[in-house]
């Protein structure tokens, strides 16, 4: 075992991988950058996270290697960077290879000067020079001799370059206000519906990787075929290959079209994100299994990814030993059977279990999702059969396979938990706790599951308590806080889980919190002469910053700032977020107008300003009034607002909304009143009347 390198002080759990590597690596620091300006040398920046495949198989190559490893450190500066723990550091130098190579990804490897200019890039380098490509130790030997022989021509590039990046993220919007808004949610639908995969559900060709800010929009703007596309996606995503039929949750990405093979990493923003698709999906279809794609990924969050003290873990890797005492790990190994494994674990069910899921003995990956052949003879789990044949196949009633089934399912998942777990990557991120939230207490809600909404507040408090100092929120905690102040998504994710804490708790506390994060977000990275929210503070060290214009596999800050601008608006009656709302989307008009389903969230934000509100004002306790709540709650509609009016928040409430001020309860028994655009119908005790009135409103 080598003696460990300077990562070993650091929390990162993806720092702390490369702690041992004979590779001289520091952290993103001021000494790094010094010692390159002192000793005149080029940084060789590499960016990565805990759970990426590629990022294991380079460690293991490249940066494993005594000999690769003394070249590196005598001419470079080695810094070692986790991009969910930086991400504005990540976002500058991604751009740039993007820029330089059309393509990105991660590991990310970038060549600096010692002031931190970008010259040369790319993402995984294979360690040999092989299909006309060059390996990791030729571009090494190539770029020292070009810093010896000819550093003047290289600094010109990497000033060159990050004058591009500043020209880049600093453009001047153009477009002013919208003219069409309904103009851009139709365009923005038509853009989905031609790159729609009618018969496999997705959004484009492989990999397909979910994108849930595409439901989230499709879902608002609610006509059939929109809908349509959703729950077909939705349905792929959740009964093949994608999503883990043993111990629930969905892994990464499909690399075939099908949905079959995935990249079998699981992340915690996709379990959130996935999660809150479902549950409206079920709230507009009434289809059972949506709730039960939802219920089963919160059990697995519940289960495997939750801290002690309620904060939520970042992820789970791919790869993982395919036995106890294995030197390697192997992509999928914790998840992949073979048919001898499942003939000796299940016995004589197991022809039932092998013909629903379609497992053979060469293995079931199709050719497209596996080009090398790494599952040969490996089997993943989705259904390959309806119910009703394998029934007859076996003689046997489609109620004694579905027992036979959930009974097999679950002798496998006691023997997969005695196989070596992947790695588990246990830091804490606060925007992705508050994705998590969200999906908790919105789940806890339609559900009617105390223990989501618990799970739900229990990880709020944790973060408030742990990344919270009374003024800045941090962005990450592992065995202590991390030292990294927040982004913009870190305060924009929070202060949208405290509104969903609060229509799950009904406790203006957490509006209180979401306004005080909100605010704070808006000192820090509001753009106050354009609009729309810079991802990250001013540094010194980051001479770039941007303003994230794409709702990828994450969804922007910005758009999530303008849904709890929108919200606090219609609930609390913030003009001044009203504002800073349309702002942003203003902001974005020029993006929005060329590439119309850039950014589905902020559309729905949009959607979300410009609907007239709906509010249902509850008097009375919550126990006497739950009947009345929970018919408030029921079903989809993201422009309904509900508040609980008793003697203990009344004069809060009458602060912020004076219309609540004279309403009370009626027959001295909880009241409801239904109100459209501020203009409210007569009040009632009976739950069977506000269904009716809410439902001729709709």
């Amino acid at each position: 075992m080598l003696m460990p390198n300077r990562l070993s002080e650091e929390k990162s759990p993806y720092l702390l991988q490369h702690a041992h590597n004979p590779v001289d690596w520091f952290a993103w620091n001021d000494e790094a950058f010094q010692k390159a300006r002192d000793e005149n040398k080029p940084i060789f920046l590499s960016v990565g996270y805990s759970t990426c495949h590629w990022c294991h198989v380079m460690e293991r190559e490249s940066f494993e290697d005594e000999e690769v490893a003394a070249f590196l450190n005598a001419h470079f500066v080695a810094i070692k960077v986790d991009r969910e723990e930086r991400p504005d550091v990540d976002r500058l130098y991604m751009t740039f290879i993007q820029m330089a190579t059309g393509q990105g990804g991660w590991p990310m490897s970038v060549f600096l000067t010692p002031e931190g200019e970008p010259f040369y890039g790319g993402t995984y380098f294979p360690p040999v020079d092989a299909y006309g490509r060059p390996g990791f130790p030729t571009i090494l030997n190539s770029l020292a001799r070009a810093w010896s022989q000819d550093e003047a021509n290289v600094r010109q590039s990497g000033t060159s370059s990050l004058r591009s990046l500043k020209n880049y993220a600093t453009i001047e919007p153009r477009g002013g206000e919208i003219a069409s808004w309904q103009a851009l949610f139709d365009a923005c639908y038509a853009q989905l519906a031609h790159q729609f995969d009618s018969e496999w559900g997705g959004f484009g060709g492989p990999p397909k990787f979910p994108r849930p800010v595409q439901h989230d929009f499709l879902h608002a703007f609610g006509r059939e075929r929109a809908l349509e596309m959703s729950f077909h996606t939705l349905r792929m995503m959740n009964e093949r290959g994608m999503c883990d039929k043993l111990g629930g949750g969905f892994h990464r990405y499909s690399v075939d079209g099908f949905w079959i093979v995935s990249h079998f990493e699981k992340m915690l923003y996709d379990q959130a994100q996935l999660v809150v698709s479902n549950v409206e999906a079920y709230q507009l279809s009434g289809d059972e299994s949506f709730k039960e794609a939802a219920q089963k990924t919160l059990a697995y969050v519940w289960r495997d990814m939750t801290h002690i003290d309620g904060g939520f873990y970042a992820a789970e890797d791919a790869d993982s030993q395919p036995k106890h005492g294995a030197p390697h790990k192997e992509e999928g190994a914790f998840y992949v059977w073979t048919e001898r494994e499942l003939d000796q674990i299940l016995g004589d069910d197991s022809r039932v279990f092998k013909d629903f899921y379609g497992v053979q003995k060469a293995g079931n990956a199709p050719r497209e999702g596996d080009p090398h052949g790494e599952f040969r003879g490996k089997n993943i789990l989705f259904p390959a059969e309806e119910l009703l044949a394998v029934a007859k196949m076996n003689g046997l009633s489609v109620r004694e396979v579905s027992q036979k089934l959930e009974a097999a399912r679950e002798q496998l998942f006691e023997v997969r938990n005695a196989r070596p777990r992947p790695h588990r990557d246990d830091k804490i991120i606060a925007a992705w706790n508050g994705l998590m939230i969200s999906a908790f207490a919105r789940a806890g809600i339609v559900f009617n599951q105390p223990k989501w909404k618990r799970a739900a507040s229990n990880a709020a408090q944790f973060v408030f308590l742990e990344l919270w100092d009374g003024k800045n929120l941090y962005r990450h905690f592992k065995d202590g806080r991390a030292d990294v102040l927040g982004y913009a998504d870190d305060y924009a994710a929070m202060a949208r889980a405290c509104l969903d804490l609060y229509d799950a708790t009904f406790d203006v506390s957490w509006i209180e919190r979401a306004e005080m994060l909100a605010d704070r977000m808006t000192e820090l990275f509001f753009d106050e002469r354009t609009g729309g929210f810079w991802n990250s503070m001013e540094d010194p060290q980051v001479p770039v910053r941007f303003k994230e214009d794409y709702d990828g596999a994450e969804p922007s800050a910005s758009s999530l700032a303008v849904e709890v601008g929108a919200r606090l608006f219609h609930l609390v009656g913030r003009e001044d977020w009203r504002e800073r709302a349309e702002r942003t989307t203003n902001s974005f008009a020029e993006r929005l107008s060329s590439i119309n389903s850039a950014m589905p969230l902020l559309l729905r934000g949009q959607m979300l300003l410009q609907n007239a509100p709906q509010h249902v004002v509850i008097t009375g306790g919550k126990e006497e009034a739950t009947p009345l709540l929970e018919v408030a709650q029921t079903g989809y509609a993201p422009s309904r607002f509900v508040v609980l009016l008793n003697d203990y928040n009344r004069d809060w409430w009458a602060k912020r909304q004076e219309f609540l001020a004279d309403m009370k309860s009626f027959n001295g028994e909880p009241t409801a009143y239904v109100c459209q655009n501020f203009a409210c119908q007569s009040p009632t005790n009976r739950a069977e009347d506000v269904q009716r009135l809410l439902t001729s409103a709709s």
